[in-house]
C-alpha cells in the first residue's frame, strides 16, 4: 500500500543558474524562425522528400538520395535545397487567389547519404508584390513586384550576431538563380554561406511556376561562429555633442568596380570621423564614357572633439 511508502524529505534545492543546454545550431535555428517571422514572411514546412527532376535543378539527383520505398512518384528523393519545397508551396497560393505571398523554412537538406552531407539551411521566397516594405497595391502608388534586393538576408545575418564586416556580395548565383539578377554571401573565395535573387525563368518554367519569384538561402552551418563578448567591456561609442555633417560625393569609376569596394574605401579613410556611408545613385549615360559609371555615396562625419 501507499502508507507503507517511507517519507523522503524534500531535495535540496541550489541556488544556481542553470548550464545551457541547447547548441550554437539549435540556438540559431530557433533565432533565424523568430527573424524571419518577424519581417513578415509565414513559416511552412514542406516534404524532406521532392521529385528525381526538382532535385537536378537545384544541385541534386545524386542516387544516393533516391529513396528505396517512396510513398509517392513525386517524392522519391531528399531534398538538396529547401526552395523547391517553398516554390511549390508559394505557386499553391496563387492558385488559390493568394498571390502576393512571403514563405520562409528553416530545415535539414541533404548533400549525400551520410551525416556530414546534412545541413541545416534558412530559405525564404518572396512572390508578386510581397516586398519586405508591404504586400498588395496602396492608394499613393502602384503595386511593385518583389526584386533582388528583397531577398537579401543581410538582415538575418546580423540577427544572428555574424559579423559582416568581411561579407562579401559577389554577382552572380547558383544556376537556379538569374545570373544577372542574383548574388552570392561569402566570406573569402572558400567561406561561401548562402545566395540570393531571382529564380531563374528556365527553373520557373521547369516547375511551371508563374513569377516573379525572388528567394535566398543560406546554411546555418557555415556561418562564423559570434564573437565572445567580454564580460567587461568599455563602451566604444560615446554620444557626442556635436553637430553631424553629411557630404555628398560622386566617383567616376569602372562599371566593373563594385559600390562596396568604394564604401569601404571612404569608410577606411578615417575611421574615427566617419559615422556612415550610403550609396544614394549609380548613373551611366550621357556625360560618361561607355565602360565607366558614376556613383554617389553620402558620407556622414560625426566629430567628437
Amino acid at each position: 500500500g501507499v502508507d507503507r511508502i517511507a517519507p523522503q524529505p524534500l531535495p535540496r534545492i541550489e541556488a544556481t543558474v542553470a548550464k545551457p543546454v541547447l547548441t550554437p545550431l539549435q540556438k540559431r535555428t530557433r533565432l533565424a524562425k523568430r527573424t524571419l517571422a518577424a519581417r513578415g514572411l509565414v513559416e511552412a514546412v514542406t516534404w524532406s522528400f521532392i521529385a528525381r527532376e526538382e532535385a537536378e535543378l537545384f544541385g541534386g539527383g545524386d542516387p544516393r538520395l533516391a529513396l528505396a520505398n517512396p510513398i509517392a512518384s513525386d517524392l522519391s528523393d531528399m531534398r538538396p535545397s529547401l526552395l523547391p519545397g517553398l516554390l511549390r508551396a508559394a505557386q499553391r497560393n496563387a492558385d488559390r487567389g493568394f498571390g502576393d505571398v512571403a514563405l520562409f523554412e528553416v530545415g535539414q537538406t541533404f548533400a549525400s547519404d551520410e551525416p556530414e552531407g546534412q545541413s541545416v539551411k534558412a530559405a525564404a521566397v518572396r512572390r508578386g508584390t510581397a516586398r519586405a516594405a508591404g504586400v498588395g497595391r496602396h492608394w499613393d502608388g502602384g503595386a511593385v513586384a518583389a526584386d533582388a534586393f528583397d531577398a537579401k538576408a543581410l538582415g538575418l545575418l546580423t540577427a544572428l550576431g555574424v559579423p559582416t564586416g568581411g561579407l562579401q556580395v559577389v554577382p552572380g548565383g547558383p544556376p537556379w538563380f538569374h545570373p544577372g539578377r542574383s548574388g552570392t554571401l561569402q566570406f573569402g573565395p572558400k567561406g561561401v554561406v548562402g545566395a540570393f535573387g531571382e529564380v531563374h525563368p528556365q527553373v520557373l518554367k521547369a516547375l511551371d511556376l508563374k513569377g516573379p519569384l525572388v528567394a535566398f538561402e543560406i546554411t546555418l552551418e557555415a556561418l562564423p561562429a559570434p564573437k565572445a563578448k567580454p564580460t567587461k567591456s568599455k563602451p566604444k561609442l560615446a554620444l557626442s555633442d556635436f553637430q553631424p555633417v553629411t557630404r555628398d560625393f560622386a566617383f567616376v569609376v569602372g562599371r566593373d568596380v563594385a559600390a562596396a569596394d568604394i564604401v569601404r574605401a571612404a569608410q577606411g579613410a578615417e575611421r574615427q570621423l566617419v559615422a556612415g556611408i550610403e550609396v544614394f545613385d549609380v548613373y551611366e549615360g550621357a556625360g560618361i564614357e561607355p565602360d565607366r559609371k558614376s556613383v554617389a555615396i553620402a558620407v556622414t562625419l560625426q566629430p567628437t572633439e
